[in-house]
Protein backbone atom coordinates (compact mmCIF):
# COMPACT_ATOMS: atom_id res chain seq x y z
CA UNK A 1 0.00 0.00 0.00
CA UNK A 2 1.36 3.17 -0.88
CA UNK A 3 -1.51 5.65 0.04
CA UNK A 4 -2.89 5.72 3.67
CA UNK A 5 -5.13 8.44 4.69
CA UNK A 6 -7.37 8.84 7.90
CA UNK A 7 -10.40 11.65 7.33
CA UNK A 8 -11.89 13.05 10.42
CA UNK A 9 -13.98 16.29 10.62
CA UNK A 10 -14.38 19.60 12.79
CA UNK A 11 -17.66 17.67 13.93
CA UNK A 12 -20.59 15.36 13.14
CA UNK A 13 -22.47 15.43 10.07
CA UNK A 14 -20.18 17.65 8.04
CA UNK A 15 -19.82 15.62 5.60
CA UNK A 16 -16.91 13.20 6.49
CA UNK A 17 -18.20 10.17 4.55
CA UNK A 18 -18.86 12.22 1.63
CA UNK A 19 -15.41 13.27 1.59
CA UNK A 20 -14.13 10.14 2.30
CA UNK A 21 -16.25 8.59 -1.12
CA UNK A 22 -15.08 11.40 -3.15
CA UNK A 23 -11.23 10.74 -2.22
CA UNK A 24 -11.84 7.39 -2.98
CA UNK A 25 -13.11 7.78 -6.84
CA UNK A 26 -10.31 10.48 -7.01
CA UNK A 27 -7.61 8.01 -6.52
CA UNK A 28 -9.30 5.28 -8.58
CA UNK A 29 -9.08 7.88 -11.17
CA UNK A 30 -5.00 8.02 -11.13
CA UNK A 31 -5.48 3.97 -11.56
CA UNK A 32 -4.98 3.03 -7.57
CA UNK A 33 -6.39 0.18 -6.08
CA UNK A 34 -8.65 2.02 -3.18
CA UNK A 35 -10.16 1.00 -0.28
CA UNK A 36 -12.62 2.39 2.31
CA UNK A 37 -12.27 1.53 5.68
CA UNK A 38 -15.08 2.61 9.17
CA UNK A 39 -13.69 1.12 11.86
CA UNK A 40 -15.88 1.65 13.99
CA UNK A 41 -19.80 2.81 13.20
CA UNK A 42 -22.77 3.32 15.14
CA UNK A 43 -26.29 3.53 13.78
CA UNK A 44 -26.66 0.19 11.76
CA UNK A 45 -30.04 -1.90 10.21
CA UNK A 46 -30.10 -5.12 9.94
CA UNK A 47 -29.72 -6.74 6.31
CA UNK A 48 -29.44 -10.33 5.09
CA UNK A 49 -28.89 -11.26 9.03
CA UNK A 50 -26.10 -8.54 9.97
CA UNK A 51 -25.89 -5.47 11.32
CA UNK A 52 -24.80 -2.59 8.35
CA UNK A 53 -24.10 1.17 8.41
CA UNK A 54 -24.64 3.14 5.62
CA UNK A 55 -21.69 5.39 5.73
CA UNK A 56 -19.70 2.15 5.56
CA UNK A 57 -21.53 0.65 2.77
CA UNK A 58 -21.32 3.96 0.61
CA UNK A 59 -17.37 3.45 1.12
CA UNK A 60 -17.65 -0.11 -0.07
CA UNK A 61 -19.59 1.12 -3.11
CA UNK A 62 -17.25 4.15 -3.67
CA UNK A 63 -13.88 1.07 -3.44
CA UNK A 64 -12.57 -1.98 -4.96
CA UNK A 65 -14.96 -4.12 -5.75
CA UNK A 66 -15.16 -7.68 -3.69
CA UNK A 67 -13.97 -6.38 -0.37
CA UNK A 68 -15.79 -7.84 2.21
CA UNK A 69 -17.85 -5.74 4.68
CA UNK A 70 -16.49 -7.16 7.66
CA UNK A 71 -12.72 -5.79 6.72
CA UNK A 72 -14.29 -2.11 6.02
CA UNK A 73 -16.42 -2.13 8.71
CA UNK A 74 -15.16 -4.25 11.99
CA UNK A 75 -17.40 -3.30 14.60
CA UNK A 76 -21.12 -2.50 13.14
CA UNK A 77 -23.37 -0.94 15.98
CA UNK A 78 -26.82 -0.79 16.37
CA UNK A 79 -27.63 2.08 17.37
CA UNK A 80 -27.12 5.82 16.71
CA UNK A 81 -24.98 6.83 19.60
CA UNK A 82 -21.75 7.47 20.58
CA UNK A 83 -19.64 4.57 19.80
CA UNK A 84 -18.63 3.89 23.45
CA UNK A 85 -22.37 4.20 24.67
CA UNK A 86 -23.26 1.88 21.44
CA UNK A 87 -20.54 -0.79 22.17
CA UNK A 88 -21.88 -0.46 25.71
CA UNK A 89 -25.37 -1.02 24.47
CA UNK A 90 -24.64 -3.88 22.11
CA UNK A 91 -22.35 -6.27 24.64
CA UNK A 92 -19.40 -5.40 22.58
CA UNK A 93 -15.76 -4.69 23.67
CA UNK A 94 -13.93 -2.13 20.54
CA UNK A 95 -10.61 -3.54 20.22
CA UNK A 96 -7.79 -2.53 18.44
CA UNK A 97 -6.75 -6.59 17.17
CA UNK A 98 -9.51 -6.70 15.14
CA UNK A 99 -8.94 -3.23 13.55
CA UNK A 100 -5.47 -3.59 12.75
CA UNK A 101 -5.82 -7.04 11.48
CA UNK A 102 -8.85 -5.51 8.93
CA UNK A 103 -6.88 -2.87 7.54
CA UNK A 104 -3.90 -5.11 7.03
CA UNK A 105 -6.11 -7.06 4.76
CA UNK A 106 -7.28 -3.90 3.22
CA UNK A 107 -3.68 -2.89 3.01
CA UNK A 108 -2.34 -6.26 1.56
CA UNK A 109 -5.19 -5.65 -1.71
CA UNK A 110 -5.03 -1.80 -2.12
CA UNK A 111 -2.75 1.03 -3.13
CA UNK A 112 -4.33 3.38 -1.15
CA UNK A 113 -6.66 2.81 1.96
CA UNK A 114 -9.46 5.76 3.29
CA UNK A 115 -10.33 5.34 6.40
CA UNK A 116 -13.22 7.59 7.71
CA UNK A 117 -13.11 8.21 11.64
CA UNK A 118 -16.34 9.18 13.84
CA UNK A 119 -17.67 12.46 15.06
CA UNK A 120 -14.76 15.13 15.28
CA UNK A 121 -11.41 14.19 16.39
CA UNK A 122 -11.52 14.12 19.81
CA UNK A 123 -14.45 11.41 19.77
CA UNK A 124 -13.31 8.51 20.93
CA UNK A 125 -13.76 5.11 19.48
CA UNK A 126 -14.16 3.08 22.84
CA UNK A 127 -13.91 3.49 26.45
CA UNK A 128 -9.96 2.87 26.13
CA UNK A 129 -9.46 3.86 22.17
CA UNK A 130 -8.72 7.01 20.77
CA UNK A 131 -9.14 7.92 17.40
CA UNK A 132 -5.04 9.27 18.00
CA UNK A 133 -4.36 5.85 18.96
CA UNK A 134 -5.13 4.25 16.16
CA UNK A 135 -3.89 7.28 13.76
CA UNK A 136 -0.30 6.49 15.40
CA UNK A 137 -0.52 2.55 15.35
CA UNK A 138 -1.12 3.24 11.68
CA UNK A 139 0.87 5.75 11.17
CA UNK A 140 -1.77 7.29 9.03
CA UNK A 141 -1.62 11.15 8.05
CA UNK A 142 -4.61 12.77 8.09
CA UNK A 143 -7.28 14.95 6.11
CA UNK A 144 -9.73 17.38 7.99
CA UNK A 145 -13.43 17.99 6.57
CA UNK A 146 -14.14 21.17 7.58
CA UNK A 147 -17.79 21.49 7.79
CA UNK A 148 -18.64 25.16 6.15
CA UNK A 149 -20.97 27.21 8.74
CA UNK A 150 -20.93 29.26 11.02
CA UNK A 151 -18.24 28.61 13.62
CA UNK A 152 -16.54 26.40 11.15
CA UNK A 153 -13.25 28.81 11.97
CA UNK A 154 -12.35 28.12 15.24
CA UNK A 155 -13.70 24.27 14.76
CA UNK A 156 -10.97 23.93 12.64
CA UNK A 157 -8.40 25.86 14.35
CA UNK A 158 -9.27 23.72 17.34
CA UNK A 159 -8.93 20.81 15.44
CA UNK A 160 -5.94 21.64 13.62
CA UNK A 161 -4.30 21.95 17.18
CA UNK A 162 -5.39 18.95 18.73
CA UNK A 163 -4.11 16.68 15.37
CA UNK A 164 -0.81 18.06 16.02
CA UNK A 165 -0.92 17.99 20.03
CA UNK A 166 -1.69 14.57 19.45
CA UNK A 167 1.70 14.08 17.35
CA UNK A 168 -0.04 13.33 14.03
CA UNK A 169 0.34 14.74 10.67
CA UNK A 170 -2.54 16.96 9.38
CA UNK A 171 -1.66 16.37 5.71
CA UNK A 172 -4.26 18.53 3.88
CA UNK A 173 -7.89 19.52 4.64
CA UNK A 174 -11.52 19.41 2.46
CA UNK A 175 -14.01 22.24 3.00
CA UNK A 176 -17.66 20.72 2.93
CA UNK A 177 -20.62 23.16 2.17
CA UNK A 178 -23.38 21.86 4.77
CA UNK A 179 -25.21 25.42 4.84
CA UNK A 180 -25.88 26.95 1.66
CA UNK A 181 -27.03 29.65 3.24
CA UNK A 182 -23.83 30.41 5.19
CA UNK A 183 -22.83 34.02 4.56
CA UNK A 184 -19.44 35.55 3.39
CA UNK A 185 -18.38 31.91 2.43
CA UNK A 186 -15.20 33.10 -0.07
CA UNK A 187 -13.98 35.01 2.86
CA UNK A 188 -14.68 32.60 5.59
CA UNK A 189 -12.06 30.49 3.07
CA UNK A 190 -9.37 33.08 2.50
CA UNK A 191 -9.16 32.71 6.26
CA UNK A 192 -8.95 29.00 6.82
CA UNK A 193 -6.09 28.68 3.92
CA UNK A 194 -4.69 31.57 5.58
CA UNK A 195 -4.30 29.61 9.02
CA UNK A 196 -4.52 26.39 9.01
CA UNK A 197 -0.95 24.48 8.63
CA UNK A 198 -1.84 22.11 5.85
CA UNK A 199 -2.91 22.74 2.17
CA UNK A 200 -6.76 22.81 1.35
CA UNK A 201 -7.40 19.86 -1.20
CA UNK A 202 -10.73 20.96 -2.32
CA UNK A 203 -13.89 22.99 -2.10
CA UNK A 204 -17.05 20.39 -1.92
CA UNK A 205 -20.76 21.81 -3.18
CA UNK A 206 -23.66 21.81 -1.25
CA UNK A 207 -25.28 18.96 -3.34
CA UNK A 208 -27.41 16.47 -1.30
CA UNK A 209 -28.06 13.20 -3.08
CA UNK A 210 -25.38 13.68 -5.41
CA UNK A 211 -22.54 10.71 -6.74
CA UNK A 212 -19.62 11.36 -5.20
CA UNK A 213 -18.09 10.15 -8.33
CA UNK A 214 -18.57 13.66 -9.08
CA UNK A 215 -17.17 15.62 -6.35
CA UNK A 216 -14.03 14.33 -6.89
CA UNK A 217 -13.06 16.52 -10.19
CA UNK A 218 -13.32 19.25 -6.83
CA UNK A 219 -10.43 17.59 -5.02
CA UNK A 220 -6.20 18.13 -5.63
CA UNK A 221 -5.11 15.84 -3.50
CA UNK A 222 -1.31 16.03 -2.70
CA UNK A 223 1.12 14.04 -4.42
CA UNK A 224 3.52 13.26 -1.74
CA UNK A 225 1.88 12.55 2.14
Amino acid sequence: MTFPLYVTGTDTGIGKTLSSCALLHALRGRGLRAAGMKPVASGCARIDGEWRNEDALALQAAGEAGIAYADINPFALEHPLAPELAARDAGVEVGFQPILAAYARLAARADAVVVEGVGGWAAPLSASLMQADLVRALRLPVVLVVGLRLGCLNHALLSARAIADDGVQLAGWIASHVDPAMERVEDNLAMLRERLPAPCWGVLPHAPGIDPALLARHLRIAEHV
